[in-house]
């Protein structure tokens, strides 16, 4: 049997390890984390969006994108209100906090993927951007699947 160290998802894993940690130290003063960002992006992005289309949108389980909104609510940078079709349906937008977090937290976040990437040239890096692509691609739908993080 090949060693677990050159299997494919086990090189992802460390490379999402060293993707995390990066951003910890380009975000260190702005108290962010990875998921938070993405989340706070994809919100500006649609404002008025609802936790199901946004549950899609970053590939976050309906748990877990839960914590995360009354984390940012608290923090003052979303809030959450009734959609004006269906007042049922709880509708996402960016506060002016949330919004200036973003515009910070941008450059950041691109410095920690050139960071990453880094060591590949450029088409290296286009490469390496389409077949991590297509990866996720034909694997949609599996990235809210079971916690296996233990």
């Amino acid at each position: 049997m090949q060693d677990f160290r050159s299997l494919p998802g086990h090189l992802i894993r460390r490379l999402h390890q060293a993707s995390v940690a990066l951003f910890a130290e380009e975000c260190a003063s702005l108290d962010l984390t990875p998921v938070q960002y993405a989340t706070l992006f994809a919100i500006g992005e649609s404002p008025k969006i609802d936790a199901t289309r946004l549950s899609e949108q970053v590939f976050f389980d309906r748990s877990t994108l839960g914590a995360v909104l009354d984390r940012l609510e608290k923090k003052a940078l979303v809030v959450r209100s009734a959609s004006a079709t269906d007042r049922r349906v709880k509708v996402l937008t960016l506060t002016a906090k949330g919004k200036q977090l973003v515009k910070r937290a941008s450059p950041a976040v691109l410095r920690v993927q050139e960071r990453l990437m880094e060591p590949l040239t450029a088409s290296e890096r286009e490469q390496m951007q389409q077949l991590l692509s297509r990866l996720a691609e034909v694997h949609r739908g599996r990235e809210t699947g079971p916690k296996l993080d233990d």
